[in-house]
């Protein structure tokens, strides 16, 4: 497991070995950052696996600071609506459907839409920005303005090579790893019912600082051997909320990749999200709140650990002296 980590103030890339670390930079020359490692992945991991952590000086995981693992981090490449029980759920919780539906009929109407999209539609990809991302045991901060902050912790696909029109056949030998993100996102801020013709703003739901909670580690591709197995947890104060195996995809994550590179450029450290199984908190009815507690796994990629802490209490200036803008954006955060 690849990462990094801060200590006194000093930020490096290490591999870990159980509850030591060892500082890359001692032993490949040239490697400053985890993103150094793309250029030649595979080789790189070769002289990684090699390592003799007692010889190699390994320091203690306990006591270091676990930043997002990849540096610089890149931009978060996300598909939405991709997992079809999460549809199937978001689409009751939130009446997403014929004016009048009860919960069965807006279930049905859900699952045959879903079924035509994986069949003949195409992947529904967004963007997420670095400056949202924070390491997997810092503090999820809530915002200001809007409310209903909901988890959704994904599967993320570490692109390793630049992808430009990628085949879904080769998708993935531009895979460096796998790691885990929450995609935290704010509801209320999710329609724009001021834009009728545009609808949604994934933008100010999703990028608040902190909302995408990143690692702690990177697993490279050859140590996981089937990304569908893995299976996905998340708990709320010790409660489960979420646990599926990642095999639920409507499209896969080489068709994802596919899709993606159709439209952008993937470049090394940009982090492919995947979608969020069942059990957010919006099929719950119970949002995030300060002094919440999530606790998120992927088998074997590790474990995070999130405390949410409440609004900073202060407007931001755009919403000062303006009620209107932000009642229309869901209100005050409680």
């Amino acid at each position: 497991m690849l990462g990094t980590f801060e200590h006194d103030g000093e930020e490096f890339p290490g591999v870990v070995f159980g509850g030591d670390v060892v500082d890359l930079r001692a032993v490949v020359p040239g490697i400053n950052r985890i993103g150094d490692l793309f250029a030649d992945w595979d080789a790189h991991l070769d002289t990684l696996e090699a390592i003799d952590p007692a010889a190699a000086g390994a320091r203690p995981l306990d006591g270091l600071r676990v930043l997002p693992p990849v540096q610089p981090v890149g931009t978060i490449v996300a598909a939405g609506a991709n997992y079809r029980e999460h549809v199937l759920q978001m689409s009751v919780a939130h009446k997403l459907g014929k004016e009048g539906a009860d919960a069965a009929q807006l279930a049905a109407d859900a699952a045959a839409e879903i079924d035509e999209r994986g069949r003949s539609g195409d992947p529904y990809v967004w963007t997420g920005i670095p400056s949202a991302v924070c390491g997997a045991y810092d503090d999820v901060q809530l915002p200001d303005v809007g409310g209903n902050v909901d988890w959704e912790l994904e599967l993320g696909v570490v692109i390793g090579r630049r992808a430009h029109r990628v085949s879904a056949e080769d998708a993935f030998d531009y895979v460096a790893g796998y790691t885990i993100v929450n995609d935290v996102t704010a509801r209320t801020l999710v329609p724009r019912n001021d834009i009728a013709m545009m609808g949604t703003d994934w933008f100010r739901a999703k990028n608040q600082p902190t909302f995408f909670p990143t690692g702690p580690y990177v697993v490279p591709k050859r140590f996981v051997p089937d990304p569908a197995k893995l299976r996905i947890r998340l708990s709320l104060n010790g409660t489960p909320m979420q646990d599926a195996l990642a095999d639920d995809l409507l499209f896969d994550i080489p068709s994802l990749i596919a899709y993606a590179s159709s439209v952008a450029v993937l470049l090394p450290g940009d982090v492919l999200i995947t979608g969020s199984p069942a059990g957010n908190g919006s099929h719950w009815g119970r949002f995030l709140m300060d002094g919440d507690v999530m606790e998120a796994e992927i088998s074997g990629l590790g474990t995070q650990r999130s405390t949410v802490r409440g609004p900073s209490g202060q407007l931001p200036p755009w919403y000062v002296d303006r009620p209107d803008a932000v009642a229309a954006a869901g209100g005050v955060a409680p």
